[in-house]
Protein backbone atom coordinates (compact mmCIF):
# COMPACT_ATOMS: atom_id res chain seq x y z
CA UNK A 1 0.00 0.00 0.00
CA UNK A 2 2.93 2.66 -1.23
CA UNK A 3 0.01 5.29 -1.92
CA UNK A 4 -3.47 6.14 -1.43
CA UNK A 5 -5.21 4.25 -4.83
CA UNK A 6 -3.43 1.25 -3.66
CA UNK A 7 -5.41 1.78 -0.03
CA UNK A 8 -8.06 2.55 -1.71
CA UNK A 9 -8.12 -0.71 -3.53
CA UNK A 10 -7.39 -2.51 -0.43
CA UNK A 11 -10.41 -1.14 1.24
CA UNK A 12 -12.51 -1.79 -1.77
CA UNK A 13 -11.36 -5.42 -1.49
CA UNK A 14 -12.59 -5.99 2.44
CA UNK A 15 -9.22 -4.92 3.97
CA UNK A 16 -8.97 -3.22 7.35
CA UNK A 17 -7.23 -0.42 8.63
CA UNK A 18 -5.77 -0.41 12.28
CA UNK A 19 -4.63 3.37 13.66
CA UNK A 20 -4.75 6.63 12.38
CA UNK A 21 -1.31 6.87 10.82
CA UNK A 22 -2.61 4.67 7.85
CA UNK A 23 -5.33 6.21 7.23
CA UNK A 24 -5.95 8.71 3.93
CA UNK A 25 -6.91 11.90 4.37
CA UNK A 26 -10.53 11.60 2.21
CA UNK A 27 -10.90 8.22 4.18
CA UNK A 28 -10.31 9.84 7.52
CA UNK A 29 -12.83 12.67 6.84
CA UNK A 30 -15.39 10.15 5.98
CA UNK A 31 -14.74 8.04 8.90
CA UNK A 32 -14.90 11.46 11.40
CA UNK A 33 -18.48 12.35 10.13
CA UNK A 34 -19.59 8.66 10.65
CA UNK A 35 -18.14 8.72 14.00
CA UNK A 36 -19.43 12.23 14.76
CA UNK A 37 -23.24 11.44 14.07
CA UNK A 38 -23.16 8.73 16.25
CA UNK A 39 -21.44 10.57 19.18
CA UNK A 40 -23.70 13.08 18.62
CA UNK A 41 -27.01 11.14 18.17
CA UNK A 42 -25.99 8.97 21.29
CA UNK A 43 -25.38 12.07 23.65
CA UNK A 44 -28.80 14.05 22.13
CA UNK A 45 -30.68 10.39 22.69
CA UNK A 46 -29.57 10.63 26.25
CA UNK A 47 -30.37 13.43 27.24
CA UNK A 48 -33.59 12.88 25.33
CA UNK A 49 -34.56 10.37 27.51
CA UNK A 50 -33.12 12.05 30.49
CA UNK A 51 -36.00 14.39 30.50
CA UNK A 52 -38.30 11.23 30.23
CA UNK A 53 -37.49 9.30 33.46
CA UNK A 54 -39.95 11.56 34.78
CA UNK A 55 -42.95 10.45 32.97
CA UNK A 56 -42.62 6.92 33.66
CA UNK A 57 -45.44 5.82 35.36
CA UNK A 58 -43.54 3.14 37.77
CA UNK A 59 -40.50 2.18 39.16
CA UNK A 60 -39.58 -0.38 37.03
CA UNK A 61 -40.25 2.01 33.80
CA UNK A 62 -37.82 4.56 35.51
CA UNK A 63 -35.43 2.36 35.70
CA UNK A 64 -35.68 1.47 31.63
CA UNK A 65 -35.37 4.92 31.09
CA UNK A 66 -32.41 5.57 33.64
CA UNK A 67 -30.52 2.79 31.55
CA UNK A 68 -31.29 3.79 28.60
CA UNK A 69 -30.02 7.65 29.37
CA UNK A 70 -26.61 5.72 31.06
CA UNK A 71 -25.50 3.99 28.32
CA UNK A 72 -26.16 6.24 25.14
CA UNK A 73 -24.29 8.37 27.25
CA UNK A 74 -21.46 5.79 27.74
CA UNK A 75 -21.56 4.70 23.88
CA UNK A 76 -20.97 8.26 23.30
CA UNK A 77 -17.80 8.48 25.20
CA UNK A 78 -16.92 5.62 23.62
CA UNK A 79 -16.62 6.03 20.04
CA UNK A 80 -15.61 9.85 21.49
CA UNK A 81 -12.71 7.92 22.54
CA UNK A 82 -11.75 6.46 19.26
CA UNK A 83 -11.77 10.02 17.69
CA UNK A 84 -9.65 11.31 20.04
CA UNK A 85 -6.86 8.92 18.67
CA UNK A 86 -7.12 11.28 15.86
CA UNK A 87 -6.79 14.47 17.94
CA UNK A 88 -10.12 15.54 18.85
CA UNK A 89 -10.49 17.81 21.84
CA UNK A 90 -13.04 15.25 23.87
CA UNK A 91 -14.01 17.64 26.22
CA UNK A 92 -14.10 20.86 24.02
CA UNK A 93 -16.50 18.26 22.03
CA UNK A 94 -19.01 17.26 24.28
CA UNK A 95 -18.98 20.59 25.82
CA UNK A 96 -20.05 22.26 22.50
CA UNK A 97 -23.67 21.67 21.35
CA UNK A 98 -26.97 21.63 24.18
CA UNK A 99 -27.76 18.01 23.38
CA UNK A 100 -30.87 18.43 25.08
CA UNK A 101 -32.10 21.38 22.67
CA UNK A 102 -34.99 20.21 20.13
CA UNK A 103 -37.03 21.79 17.92
CA UNK A 104 -41.51 22.68 17.83
CA UNK A 105 -42.54 19.54 17.86
CA UNK A 106 -44.93 20.86 14.32
CA UNK A 107 -41.11 21.37 12.48
CA UNK A 108 -40.38 19.43 9.56
CA UNK A 109 -36.66 18.85 8.99
CA UNK A 110 -37.13 15.86 6.63
CA UNK A 111 -33.55 14.14 7.27
CA UNK A 112 -31.75 17.62 7.29
CA UNK A 113 -29.53 18.08 10.40
CA UNK A 114 -30.01 21.88 12.67
CA UNK A 115 -28.26 23.59 15.57
CA UNK A 116 -24.93 22.80 14.12
CA UNK A 117 -24.39 19.31 15.49
CA UNK A 118 -24.56 15.78 13.41
CA UNK A 119 -27.64 14.05 15.46
CA UNK A 120 -29.75 12.50 13.56
CA UNK A 121 -32.64 14.68 12.60
CA UNK A 122 -34.92 12.53 14.46
CA UNK A 123 -33.28 13.55 17.76
CA UNK A 124 -34.39 17.60 17.14
CA UNK A 125 -37.79 16.53 17.90
CA UNK A 126 -39.20 16.49 21.40
CA UNK A 127 -41.09 14.37 23.49
CA UNK A 128 -43.98 15.05 24.96
CA UNK A 129 -44.81 12.19 27.53
CA UNK A 130 -44.03 8.36 28.60
CA UNK A 131 -45.95 6.58 25.42
CA UNK A 132 -44.24 9.55 23.08
CA UNK A 133 -41.25 8.30 24.24
CA UNK A 134 -41.75 5.12 24.37
CA UNK A 135 -43.01 4.71 20.73
CA UNK A 136 -39.98 6.84 19.52
CA UNK A 137 -37.39 4.58 21.68
CA UNK A 138 -39.22 1.29 19.85
CA UNK A 139 -39.16 2.93 16.42
CA UNK A 140 -35.42 4.58 16.47
CA UNK A 141 -34.10 1.47 19.01
CA UNK A 142 -34.98 -0.71 15.57
CA UNK A 143 -33.57 1.55 13.27
CA UNK A 144 -30.41 1.49 15.22
CA UNK A 145 -30.71 -2.34 15.05
CA UNK A 146 -30.72 -2.05 11.44
CA UNK A 147 -28.05 0.67 11.29
CA UNK A 148 -25.79 -1.95 13.61
CA UNK A 149 -25.33 -4.12 10.75
CA UNK A 150 -23.36 -1.76 8.89
CA UNK A 151 -21.48 -0.23 12.02
CA UNK A 152 -20.44 -3.14 13.62
CA UNK A 153 -18.19 -3.88 9.87
CA UNK A 154 -16.98 -0.56 9.02
CA UNK A 155 -13.15 -1.26 8.01
CA UNK A 156 -11.79 0.96 10.97
CA UNK A 157 -10.88 -1.84 12.80
CA UNK A 158 -10.49 -0.49 16.61
CA UNK A 159 -14.31 1.85 15.95
CA UNK A 160 -15.34 -1.66 14.47
CA UNK A 161 -14.52 -3.34 17.74
CA UNK A 162 -16.55 -0.58 19.64
CA UNK A 163 -19.84 -1.01 17.81
CA UNK A 164 -19.30 -4.84 18.54
CA UNK A 165 -19.59 -4.03 22.25
CA UNK A 166 -22.57 -1.22 21.98
CA UNK A 167 -24.49 -3.34 19.71
CA UNK A 168 -26.16 -5.74 22.17
CA UNK A 169 -26.90 -3.36 24.04
CA UNK A 170 -28.34 -1.02 22.06
CA UNK A 171 -30.61 -4.19 21.12
CA UNK A 172 -31.55 -4.29 24.70
CA UNK A 173 -32.93 -0.15 24.61
CA UNK A 174 -35.01 -1.50 21.58
CA UNK A 175 -36.30 -4.98 23.41
CA UNK A 176 -36.59 -2.28 26.64
CA UNK A 177 -39.17 -0.29 24.59
CA UNK A 178 -40.47 -3.41 23.03
CA UNK A 179 -41.79 -4.30 26.85
CA UNK A 180 -42.92 -1.03 27.31
CA UNK A 181 -45.14 -0.97 24.25
CA UNK A 182 -46.50 -4.10 25.42
CA UNK A 183 -48.28 -2.97 28.10
CA UNK A 184 -49.25 0.44 26.68
CA UNK A 185 -51.28 -1.33 24.30
CA UNK A 186 -52.62 -3.64 26.99
CA UNK A 187 -55.83 -1.40 27.09
CA UNK A 188 -57.61 0.36 24.24
CA UNK A 189 -56.61 3.93 25.79
CA UNK A 190 -53.36 3.07 25.57
CA UNK A 191 -52.95 2.03 21.73
CA UNK A 192 -54.81 4.75 20.20
CA UNK A 193 -52.17 7.02 21.94
CA UNK A 194 -49.40 4.64 21.12
CA UNK A 195 -51.07 5.22 17.42
CA UNK A 196 -50.70 9.27 17.41
CA UNK A 197 -47.08 8.54 18.69
CA UNK A 198 -46.38 6.12 15.74
CA UNK A 199 -47.96 8.28 12.72
CA UNK A 200 -45.48 11.55 14.39
CA UNK A 201 -42.41 9.11 14.84
CA UNK A 202 -42.54 6.89 12.18
CA UNK A 203 -41.30 9.38 9.10
CA UNK A 204 -39.32 10.98 11.10
CA UNK A 205 -37.25 7.99 11.80
CA UNK A 206 -37.49 6.82 8.67
CA UNK A 207 -36.16 10.14 7.74
CA UNK A 208 -33.00 8.92 9.32
CA UNK A 209 -32.21 6.14 6.67
CA UNK A 210 -31.40 8.83 4.27
CA UNK A 211 -32.25 8.84 0.62
CA UNK A 212 -32.64 6.30 -1.97
CA UNK A 213 -29.83 5.84 -4.62
CA UNK A 214 -27.13 7.80 -2.59
CA UNK A 215 -24.03 9.23 -4.42
CA UNK A 216 -21.94 9.28 -1.42
CA UNK A 217 -22.88 6.30 -0.48
CA UNK A 218 -20.97 4.65 -3.58
CA UNK A 219 -18.05 6.41 -1.85
CA UNK A 220 -18.10 4.66 1.70
CA UNK A 221 -18.96 1.81 -0.28
CA UNK A 222 -15.34 2.06 -1.64
CA UNK A 223 -13.72 2.69 1.86
CA UNK A 224 -15.53 -0.37 3.57
CA UNK A 225 -17.51 2.21 5.69
CA UNK A 226 -20.83 0.79 4.34
CA UNK A 227 -22.24 -2.00 2.70
CA UNK A 228 -25.67 -1.86 2.33
CA UNK A 229 -27.92 0.97 0.31
CA UNK A 230 -29.93 3.22 2.26
CA UNK A 231 -33.30 1.88 0.60
CA UNK A 232 -32.15 -1.83 1.82
CA UNK A 233 -31.55 -0.72 5.38
CA UNK A 234 -35.30 1.31 5.39
CA UNK A 235 -36.97 -1.79 3.81
CA UNK A 236 -35.82 -4.24 6.50
CA UNK A 237 -36.51 -1.75 9.10
CA UNK A 238 -39.85 -0.93 8.09
CA UNK A 239 -40.44 -4.93 7.87
CA UNK A 240 -38.97 -4.84 11.74
CA UNK A 241 -41.80 -2.67 12.33
CA UNK A 242 -44.52 -4.02 10.83
CA UNK A 243 -43.83 -7.20 12.22
CA UNK A 244 -43.45 -6.11 16.17
CA UNK A 245 -46.72 -3.37 15.95
CA UNK A 246 -48.68 -6.32 14.20
CA UNK A 247 -47.63 -8.60 17.00
CA UNK A 248 -49.16 -5.68 19.72
CA UNK A 249 -52.34 -5.09 17.34
CA UNK A 250 -50.81 -1.83 16.60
Amino acid sequence: MSDTMNIEDYLAQGGVLTAPGNVPARYRGELMRLMASFVDSELAASAGFASSINFAPGIKERIAASRITLEKADHAERVLAVMETFGTDANRYQAQHDWAARVARDADLGAARSGGDMRLSVLHYPITGWTDAVVMNVLQGLATGVQMTELTRVSYGPLAEVFREIAPREARHAELGLEGLEQIASTEAGKAAARDAIAYWRPRVAAGFGVAGSARYETLKGFGLRHTPNEQLLSRWEALVAEHLAALGL
